[in-house]
């Protein structure tokens, strides 16, 4: 959908923000520009929608050099957010959102109606349509930014640092909203971060930028993590890489124990013969987790009792089986007093735990993959460039 060629920007005073950028990007997937203060990853943004004119090389759009385009059209066919979302304070909710569907001749009620179809799509309620800018919070800000650079259904949408001026718990929930938008829509979104992090979590591809924006790698996230290619990239990326990489191994495969798993009306003396340090103890009817009850307890109730009559321990938190990561699996287990982690279906029904002796062959088993993973990559690289292999 986007393509740069060898694209440089200069300025008069002789600075050179980009030098001899080549970049693709992919049809209806997010590549995130990540990279230090002043690398040019903004420059390079900005230079899609001719708001920065590139001094030499050329950016297709979709096969069409953006210098054939009238700027302003070329604007209205690109969606834009930006820090601080750029609302107009003047303006209503829904008037904000409308602004490009007018400019491109929708009338004002059909785009006021697209507008609070919008508010919907991106988590808000359609009565803040009415609203102006300053009665929201920072966080309904950002997503009525969103909201309008989805106004008119640009294929192409561009993101300079969206979630920056919010707080962390705000900026998670729209990190999320921008997953489940993307997976929805399938926009072509090219978003710039000075956060690896963020980078990590919703592109489908990482461009990490050296100074001049020269890129030092480009690639998955889970691939930048597993394999960067220098020093640069490993100390971008950080020390934990190895633990941030297990978000991107499915805990589907993952092998529970259902030995340590009773019902809160299991006897004491049934209990006993479990033959399991901890217990985890599930609610009658649901199966959902009550909480680890350490086995040294037991000692001190009659053999009439159950294990409902204990109060035990809380669980940390319970991973659900498929759908969450390795990662949140391990955290389970170190937040668990037995050392254990719970695995939970959709509905919040224990299926069975997992040691940590089990999570250490998962995650072994995990890396063995990556690494075979990663040769292969080299393999086809090396053939590339023997003779015209695929491009990075």
């Amino acid at each position: 959908m986007i393509t740069f060629e060898s694209v440089t920007k200069r300025y008069p005073d002789g600075t050179v923000a980009v030098d001899d950028l080549d970049l693709e990007v992919p049809a209806g997937k997010t590549v995130v520009l990540v990279g230090p203060s002043g690398c040019g990853k903004t420059t390079s943004l900005r230079m899609i929608n001719r708001l920065v004119e590139p001094s030499s090389g050329r950016i297709l759009l979709d096969g069409t050099d953006i210098r054939d385009r009238n700027p302003a059209q070329l604007r209205r066919g690109i969606g834009y957010v930006i820090q601080q979302t750029g609302l107009f304070p003047h303006r209503t909710v829904e008037d904000n959102i409308a602004t490009v569907p007018v400019l491109t001749g929708l009338s004002r009620k059909k785009a006021r109606d697209r507008a609070r179809e919008l508010l919907t799509l991106v988590g808000l309620d359609a009565t803040l349509a009415k609203r102006y800018p300053h009665q929201l919070s920072g966080g309904q800000q950002q997503r009525v930014g969103v909201a309008r650079a989805l106004a008119a259904d640009p294929p192409v949408l561009l993101m300079d640092e969206p979630f920056s001026a919010v707080d962390p718990v705000v900026r998670a929930s729209l990190q999320d909203q921008l997953l489940s938008l993307q997976a929805e829509l399938r926009k072509t979104i090219v978003l710039v971060t000075h956060d690896i992090e963020e980078a990590i979590k919703v592109g489908d591809l990482v461009a990490l930028f050296r100074p001049h924006g020269k890129i030092a790698q480009l690639a998955p996230p889970d691939e930048l993590l597993a394999s960067p290619v220098d020093d640069y990239v490993a100390g971008f990326v950080g020390f934990d890489r190895g633990i941030r990489r297990l978000s991107f191994v499915s805990t589907a495969d993952l092998p529970l124990g259902t030995g340590p798993v009773l019902a809160a009306d299991t006897t004491v003396v049934k209990a006993r013969t479990a033959g399991e340090p901890w217990l985890l103890v599930t609610e009658d009817g649901t199966g959902r987790p009550l909480g680890w009850v350490d086995t040294a307890r037991l000692a001190a109730l009659p053999d009439g009792g159950t294990l409902g009559s204990l109060a035990p321990d809380g669980i940390g938190h319970s991973f659900t089986a498929g759908t969450d990561s390795l990662r949140a699996a391990l955290d389970a287990a170190v937040l668990s007093p037995a050392g254990q982690a719970v695995a939970v279906d959709g509905d919040g029904r224990v299926l069975g735990v997992a040691s940590f002796d089990q999570l250490r062959a998962a995650i072994h088993a995990a890396s063995r993959a990556s690494e075979g993973r990663a040769s292969a990559g080299a393999g086809q690289a090396s053939a590339g460039d023997a003779g015209g292999g695929p491009r990075p």
